[in-house]
């Protein structure tokens, strides 16, 4: 019971301490009149190659932050939970992956905020329970499903509105998909079934032909 909770509260303290920083961002955004944009991504320049790592901390306003606040938070508890041996790999793997197919696929504009590691860790959740084919990763991936279903319009501009990164969202898409992929044998497996079982009815058979 003890390590259970002790599981529950370290899987909820990455996405807290994670919402904590890109809030105090915005915060001193505003607070003290600074403009991170350029802490974004901008495709196929040099001044936006740090932006891979940073953009996803930067948002264009508490709208934007808010509209990212659950997702984020839920989805990276997923990972955190359902897959804590592998989750900081995961998670660097679509941040680092997301930023990067975005700075080489993005229009020349500054691209910046976490939706590209809310459509990564979407798509792996979704995939990975998929190629596992373990009951509780697969309740996940439907329950994902249902609740973040519609973000695919968003990875296509023609269903997105002005102003918004169709390219990172596809791009964090493509790297929470290879992600589920690459590392499909590592982290939590499904069970051999009746495994005890074979062995007691092996044990018998020994038994019967002494």
């Amino acid at each position: 019971m003890k390590s259970d909770v002790h599981r529950l509260l370290l899987s909820l303290t990455y996405p807290l301490l994670l919402l904590f920083v890109v809030y105090m961002m915005q915060v001193l955004q505003v607070g003290m009149s600074w403009d991170f944009t350029h802490a974004g991504v901008y495709p196929l320049q040099a001044r936006g190659l740090p932006g891979i790592l940073t953009s996803p901390l930067v948002h264009a306003g508490f709208k934007h932050l808010l509209a990212n606040t659950f997702p984020l938070f839920f989805l990276s508890w997923c990972l955190f939970y359902f897959y804590r041996g592998i989750a900081w790999s995961i998670l660097g793997s679509v941040w680092v992956g997301g930023g990067v197919l975005t700075f080489l696929i993005g229009q020349p504009a500054w691209h910046v905020g976490a939706s590209g590691v809310i459509y990564g860790l979407a798509f792996f959740l979704f995939f990975s329970g998929l190629i596992r084919k373990y009951i509780p990763l697969i309740a996940i991936s439907l329950l994902v499903t249902f609740l973040y279903g519609s973000l695919v319009w968003s990875m296509f501009p023609q269903f997105t509105p002005a102003g918004v990164s169709w390219e990172g969202h596809l791009s964090g898409a493509i790297a929470g998909t290879v992600c589920a992929f690459i590392f499909a044998g590592y982290g939590p497996q499904r069970p051999e079934p009746f495994v005890g079982e074979e062995e007691e009815e092996d044990s018998t058979n020994e038994e019967e032909t002494q």
